[in-house]
């Protein structure tokens, strides 16, 4: 059976609310997760947690799911998740914010590549196609995120990667922000739901 592609997964996730991820797919099939701490779940009553903001965050960043377009470098991952509340419901219009490094590990300070924003739709899904961020001194793989219903307080946090090397040696890491992976095809599929 053929692997799946980015795009076909993220079909997937869009045409279900609230599914495991990729339960019982090949993709899950053929590449276990690594075991993590469980992300908070929103029956534990436990928020996402806040993170530091980082460096570099630009205020009025595009409306765009597609922060790769005419990236000439990179490996190619869909991010994606919910938004939900305490009583695991969607929210829907949430203001999802993300900004990264790029393949080479820099920031742009000067437009907005590897920068973008998008609000939850109306099953609280969200989702940006981009690029895997290159490490850079002092930190692992990372996205950083602002999350923001509408007039709630900001939830600013960063994700990682599941078995980086980097990230027993990042101060900011945290096991219960690391995005569940999976590889396709095409690159990787990575899948968070915020907490707020």
């Amino acid at each position: 059976m053929m692997q799946p592609t980015r795009r076909t997964v993220l079909a997937t996730f869009l045409s279900a609310s609230a599914l495991p991820f990729l339960a019982g797919s090949p993709a899950a099939a053929q590449s276990p997760p690594a075991r993590l701490l469980p992300t908070p779940a929103c029956d534990d009553d436990d928020a996402t947690p806040a993170s530091s903001e980082g460096p570099f965050f630009k205020p009025d960043a595009p409306l765009t799911w597609d922060l790769a377009a005419g990236a000439p470098s990179g490996e190619r991952i869909t991010v994606a998740g919910l938004v939900l509340d305490a009583d695991c419901r969607p929210i829907p219009n949430v203001l999802v914010q993300i900004w990264h490094a790029d393949a080479a590990g820099r920031y742009d300070n000067a437009g907005f590549r590897f920068r973008g924003r998008q609000f939850s739709d109306d099953a609280g899904r969200w989702w940006f196609a981009t690029i895997v961020p290159a490490l850079y001194p002092g930190r692992t793989r990372h996205y950083h995120f602002k999350v923001q219903r509408a007039g709630g307080s900001i939830l600013t946090t960063q994700l990682f990667f599941p078995g980086e090397p980097g990230n027993r040696r990042d101060g900011l890491f945290d096991e219960r922000l690391v995005l569940a992976v999976t590889e396709v095809q095409d690159g990787r599929f990575g899948r968070f739901d915020f907490v707020i």
